[in-house]
């Protein structure tokens, strides 16, 4: 493991010392389900090695995002989010993905897109 802190949550669930609801296992990496899912079926990618956040090791991360892919076959409509500091809302400094499946008016923003549908404006977009 790479320049792990002290006391990391996600190293402690890796090695079995912390208690998580396990969505899936590969020798790379793993997925949970977040203390406080967003929406049913929001699930935690975390690679087995400690990497600060996706910029640490793009090796890592791209092994990562790879079993992000795996777990999100399928048609459901889904975001990936990760972050990279304390500005950009990162609390836990491992990399971690969010799989955050998503439906028609769920109400979950995001700053490009209020997750809620709009009353056509002038040319057909949105007012």
């Amino acid at each position: 493991m790479t320049g792990q802190p002290a006391t990391c949550p996600f190293c402690e669930i890796v090695a079995l010392r912390a208690p998580a609801t396990f969505v899936a296992e590969w020798d790379d990496a793993i997925a949970i389900v977040p203390l406080n899912p967003v929406v049913p079926g929001h699930t935690l990618v975390i690679p087995r090695d400690h990497v600060q956040d996706f910029a640490t090791d793009p090796d890592v991360s791209a092994l990562t995002m790879y079993r992000a892919a795996e777990l999100a076959q399928g048609p459901q409509p889904m975001n990936l989010i990760t972050s990279r500091g304390r500005a950009s809302t990162q609390s836990v400094f491992h990399l971690h993905l969010h799989l955050v499946p998503r439906a028609d008016d769920d109400g979950l923003a995001l700053p490009w897109y209020s997750g809620r549908r709009r009353g056509k404006g002038r040319a057909g977009k949105p007012s």
